[in-house]
């Protein structure tokens, strides 16, 4: 994608493959004191049996190293602090040999301008995401709710191989390129 991007025309991450294969995380911050509480989206598609791509993008949040990070519930009531620990850490260390815990995407670094994008690849699976959280954090833990760049956000279900070819969602009726338009405009690309 990085390699279309630099050439100077558009690309997007779209699901593909089979049914139920691709996912989709709006970022908020659960700060009283921001206006606009979404600060990123992260697009995931299932490519391969066990391989997962995402397409993680920040904006409005202040410069540096972000940990991008899966967590055990889709609790996000109290913000991070309710979203239990990293999915799959304990069963990792436990591992003879141990391996890496299946939550620990990567980090993502933000620019002094407050935006930040990366593509990642994990060796997951979709179904194993949907329902869970994903965290956005400098910290792994010891989450402070009005943090406002501390972000979390519900995995949810996307459409897949060109389920939605028409509309990002019915309510406002948007092509996907229409919505990539509207979020570069936004400084969110």
């Amino acid at each position: 994608m990085t390699a279309i991007q630099d050439t100077g025309r558009d690309a997007i991450l779209r699901g593909s493959g089979k049914a139920e294969s691709a996912a989709v995380c709006i970022l908020e911050t659960h700060a009283t004191t921001v206006q606009d509480h979404v600060r990123g989206l992260i697009r995931m598609v299932q490519v391969a049996p066990s391989m997962t791509l995402l397409d993680v993008t920040l904006r409005g949040v202040s410069p540096g190293l972000y940990n991008v990070t899966v967590r055990a519930t889709g609790d996000i009531s109290d913000g991070a602090a309710s979203t239990g620990g990293i999915w799959d850490l304990l069963q990792a260390k436990q591992a003879a040999p141990p391996r890496p815990a299946k939550g620990i995407f990567g980090t993502i670094e933000v620019s002094q301008s407050g935006l930040g994008s990366v593509f990642l690849d994990k060796p997951i699976q979709i179904w194993e995401l949907i329902g869970r959280s994903i965290v956005v954090s400098r910290k792994q833990d010891n989450f402070d709710r009005e943090d406002p760049d501390t972000l979390v956000g519900v995995i949810a279900r996307s459409a897949g191989v060109w389920d939605n070819d028409k509309t990002v969602c019915s309510c406002s009726g948007k092509t996907v390129w229409e919505e990539r338009k509207e979020q570069a405009a936004k400084g969110m690309l």
